[in-house]
């Protein structure tokens, strides 16, 4: 299991704590290896993505589980062009 590469995504978390409302932002890594994806979430086998898109401030995983969304806040076309170069091979 070779890496490839890998980006940043944030997660945030909403939290109240005495009648105040706080904003949590954690920071995780996507990261692109031959045979699968993986988030601190979740693990993907390559066989299983099939395609990868951006909008705006999201990253997509289009996976036979469905779409599963990351929160960017960087352009994310090296990690999208390493993977769809892993999938013409």
């Amino acid at each position: 299991m070779k890496f490839i590469t890998s980006h940043p995504y944030i997660v945030i978390l909403r939290k109240i704590e005495w009648n105040e409302q706080k904003y949590i932002e954690t920071q995780h890594q996507l990261r692109l290896f031959e045979d699968r994806i993986l988030s601190s979430a979740n693990e993907f086998q390559l066989d299983n993505v099939y395609d990868v898109s951006h909008r705006t401030s999201f990253l997509y995983l289009h996976t036979n589980q469905g779409v599963f969304s990351y929160q960017i806040k960087e352009d994310p076309i090296k990690f999208m062009n390493a993977f769809k170069g892993l999938k013409q091979i």
